[in-house]
């Protein structure tokens, strides 16, 4: 049999690959990245891959900063921080969720469910990586795992401008930190519409927004902007109006809605049609899926079947034994420990959905990357299945929706796991990393970021409130709604299926749902920066200058920004803000301050894709 080894670069024996640097700066970008993602899920419903900007920063650390480094360590270190990362995803897609239903988790149960998430993700993929990721090559492209290795390439031979990430971090956290520390200017500028009565329009002046409109690009901000202009300027005008024009006693619920006002009708009208909104698109991700998901049963077939080593060190992963005992070990832990709100059935459910779903979303992202991995498809399923079955067997009430919430939970943060490490083991592969040694340092990054995921998640809802208008959560509040109506039936339907009309109309024209329900959930305020980034990256293409300068310098500002959001909720939690929050209500003119800075945030990110050699 021919041996297999990295097409890109011709493995070394004798490389140092894990040392004490590179886990050490893989580890610190973790922490960084992590709460970044962890901040910025909640805020926005989506995440930013860590993997080339942490490889990026990892080499500025170790070949820039200390001389020292090799393309193996450099590939741990962002090993490490892209796993934290995507354990970041998982659980602000989904725990929060246990916030909605007035329960509060335990600091302990987050972590756990991190934990024993990640744990399952990582095991479920690399049973399959030598089949998906070697012998299906040329079917599945994986696009961030090889373009995270042309950076470690193009930055081991001294070709990559770390100094676009480091620049964008400062700009965004010093932003961030005189705006929402010493509040010299708001975070929220909005302007009443003239001839509309109740439509408003506005923008978060948050750099973050920008740097993320420009990763995601203009197609899809601008459809989140279609579905947040949508809400804003039509259907809250259009209740306000109605509220207006009819006479209490023609139409009773008239004077309540008048009194909610703008912001009211968001809360108690939009939300619960975004939700529907969600849902649909959840449902249509997943269905465009299913072909996907079907050449992925052959595929594990054929590997369960045998796809044998090669023999070589690029070639290993964690023996078969090691797999089995943790996957084993962390279902029963998931029926055993008191923690957790799951009988012996949950645990079972946790398996069943945790390896099914593993198993697609590692073969999904191979074709359409980890940006369009329907990881809330797949949540929806397993929280629509355990609900059904959780109240035909009488394990209703609270009790059964908080442990619906938990198995969803633990699934979302499988899928994620395993989508974001089957980059990373495609980006091993291609520099001639050794897997075994990668799977080893996921399993460590994934419980180091479990670990303090519960400090993180619950720091921000004490300082923000998970499900306001400072933090909306959009991604998470379906599964909310979701579980409410199928254990309690005391939901607006009418509103919901409205949402979900929406959702289906949108796919019949062939707009894509998912983003246009993040839309029409999130305040407008947040899509109108997210456009703009967007339309951005649109003319950075079309005159073409260094786009990958500006994704360096985009990641660094929503990393930037994002950590002094959570700076800035330690703060407050210490009941400290107020003694340094000496701007607030001084500056004359403040909204006009923010709009000009957000400006300066926009032209920073146009002049750093400038044409430059990379």
């Amino acid at each position: 049999m021919e041996k297999k080894q990295s097409p890109y670069v011709a493995p070394h024996e004798n490389m140092a690959e894990i040392s004490w640097l590179s886990v050490i700066t893989g580890i610190l970008l973790l922490v960084f990245f992590g709460a970044a993602n962890a901040y910025l899920g909640l805020k926005v419903g989506m995440t930013v891959s860590a993997s080339i900007p942490a490889a990026v920063m990892s080499m500025a650390i170790l070949k820039g900063l200390l001389k020292k480094g090799t393309i193996l360590e450099n590939n741990v270190a962002q090993t490490i921080a892209s796993t934290g990362e995507a354990v970041a995803a998982g659980v602000v897609f989904s725990v929060p969720a246990l916030f909605m239903l007035d329960y509060t988790p335990t600091l302990m149960l987050i972590s756990l469910i991190a934990l024993f998430g990640g744990i399952i993700g990582i095991v479920g993929m690399v049973i399959f990586r030598r089949y998906l990721i070697i012998d299906q090559t040329k079917e599945l492209h994986y696009p961030e795992g090889v373009a995270c290795a042309e950076i470690l390439i193009a930055g081991d031979k001294g070709g990559v401008a770390a100094h676009q990430v480091f620049r964008g971090g400062i700009i965004g956290s010093v932003f961030r930190f005189v705006q929402g520390g010493f509040m010299l200017f708001p975070e929220e500028i909005e302007t009443v519409l003239p001839m509309l009565p109740g439509g408003v329009i506005g923008m978060n002046a948050l750099p973050s927004l920008a740097g993320v409109g420009y990763l995601i690009g203009l197609r899809v901000s601008a459809v989140m902007l279609a579905g947040g202009l949508l809400a804003w300027v039509v259907i809250i005008p259009l209740i306000y109006f109605v509220g207006a024009q009819l006479p209490e006693a023609i139409f009773p619920a008239t004077a309540p809605i008048l009194e909610l006002g703008v912001w009211g009708i968001w809360e108690n009208y939009i939300q619960y049609i975004g939700a529907g909104v969600l849902t649909i698109g959840g449902i249509f991700e997943f269905a465009k899926a299913l072909p996907v998901i079907k050449d992925s049963f052959h595929g594990i077939m054929k590997s369960v079947q045998g796809s044998k080593s090669s023999g070589l060190r690029t070639d290993v992963d964690l023996s078969g034994k090691v797999l089995t005992a943790l996957f084993v070990a962390s279902v029963l832990a998931i029926w055993l420990i008191p923690s957790f709100p799951v009988n012996l059935l949950g645990a079972l459910l946790v398996a069943f959905f945790g390896f099914l779903f593993t198993s697609i979303s590692s073969r999904i992202v191979g074709v359409v990357g980890s940006s369009s991995n329907p990881v809330s498809g797949m949540t929806i399923a397993t929280i629509f299945f355990t609900s059904i079955l959780f109240r035909a067997i009488g394990f209703a009430g609270k009790e059964g929706m908080v442990a619906a919430v938990v198995i969803g939970s633990i699934v979302t943060v499988s899928a994620c796991t395993a989508g974001d490490i089957s980059q990373d083991l495609k980006t091993g592969y291609l520099v001639g990393a050794s897997p075994r040694n990668q799977q080893i340092m996921e399993i460590l990054g994934g419980a180091i970021f479990a670990g303090m995921s519960g400090f993180v998640l619950s720091l921000l809802h004490n300082a923000y409130t998970v499900g306001s208008a400072a933090l909306p959560a959009p991604a998470t509040s379906v599964i909310a709604v979701l579980v409410k109506g199928i254990f309690s039936g005391n939901l607006p339907w009418a509103l919901i299926i409205i949402g979900a009309l929406i959702g289906i109309i949108c796919e019949l024209i062939g707009i894509p749902s998912l983003p246009f329900a993040i839309g029409v959930y999130l305040p407008v305020h947040l899509t109108v920066p997210t456009y703009i980034g967007g339309l951005i990256r649109h003319y950075v293409e079309k005159k073409n200058r260094d786009i990958r300068h500006g994704t360096l310098y985009s990641s660094g500002l929503v990393a930037g920004d994002a950590i002094i959001g959570i700076v800035i909720a330690m703060i407050t939690t210490a009941g400290l803000h107020s003694k340094i929050a000496f701007g607030e209500g001084l500056l004359p003119g403040a909204d006009v301050i923010a709009l000009v800075l957000m400006g300066f945030v926009f032209y920073g990110i146009w002049k750093s894709t400038k044409k430059s050699e990379v």
